[in-house]
């Protein structure tokens, strides 16, 4: 018996070619769901077989009329993954730049970061991995909590200081 896979996931030569203005009706439901960035939205426009100028064009009337904002997009996605997963300040700004934000946006939205929250969920989190470590050695357990911390996104110098508060 042979294997046939209705899924979307295949090769763009097999998938259905999208009209501008389908194209468009799409993409903006996708956008008013949630803040996305341009390119998420770029890849979903090229995704539903259009050309690179309506791509282009599409792109444009999405930001004019408010569907599409990229400082908006990099609030929502810092305090999100601030407050949802955790994230320190570094990962939020790699996962940014990945997404092509701009630097400036990118400053915007670690404003959303209360530094007290940030510096309060960095304790906690270090003291959470502090408690579930069975490590006698009191320099192992710090560097197992620190180097957890700075994989989390959390500033070196910051996490380290930190520590130092709570091994005293």
């Amino acid at each position: 018996m042979a294997f046939t896979s209705n899924s979307d996931d295949g090769p763009s030569k097999n998938r259905k070619r999208h009209s501008p203005s389908e194209a468009y009706s799409k993409a903006s439901g996708y956008c008013a769901y949630q803040e996305r960035s341009h390119k998420e939205v770029r890849n979903k426009l090229y995704g539903y077989g259009l050309y690179q100028s309506e791509v282009e064009e599409l792109l444009t009337q999405l930001i004019s009329e408010g569907f599409l904002n990229e400082e908006r997009f990099a609030k929502a996605f810092a305090g999100g993954k601030f407050r949802m997963n955790k994230w320190g300040k570094n990962k939020i700004v790699h996962a940014l730049q990945t997404h092509g934000v701009t630097p400036t946006c990118i400053q915007r939205g670690l404003r959303e970061i209360d530094q007290s929250s940030y510096n309060q969920v960095l304790r906690d989190l270090l003291e959470k991995k502090i408690s579930r470590l069975d490590e006698p050695n009191i320099y192992r357990t710090r560097q197992k909590a620190g180097q957890f911390a700075i994989g989390k996104g959390y500033e070196a110098d910051l996490v380290w200081a930190t520590l130092k508060e709570i091994l005293k």
